[in-house]
């Protein structure tokens, strides 16, 4: 569900405070753009996608970037209403819950 290695290693990279903040603007871009996406125009919906895909792998969601992947295909394809937006946000859901459980039990430690 969570690369725990991808997120240690931006965590190492960038000091925790700059984490944090990244963890912050991370949840906010996401969550805003899930939102958009039942009224973003099929031929947009590829570049959504793409940048959800992108955000997800960089903080280490690993199962929702690649949800994001096969979205970001079907979209390519001309196949965006096979996208299942809400299959999408409940993986985003279960992620977010995972990631802040276990990054705040390791952030506290």
């Amino acid at each position: 569900m969570i690369n725990w290695d991808k997120v240690q290693e931006l965590r190492e990279d960038i000091g925790e405070e700059d984490f944090s903040e990244i963890v912050d603007v991370f949840l906010e871009e996401v969550e805003t753009e899930l939102e958009a996406l039942p009224g973003t125009p099929r031929t947009e919906l590829g570049a959504s996608m793409h940048f959800l895909k992108g955000s997800a792998l960089n903080l280490g969601f690993h199962d929702f970037s690649e949800k994001c992947r096969i979205g970001e295909i079907l979209a390519t394809q001309t196949r965006a209403d096979e996208i299942n937006i809400s299959e999408l946000r409940a993986c985003y859901a279960t992620s977010k819950a995972h990631f802040l459980q276990n990054y705040n039990i390791s952030k506290s430690k």
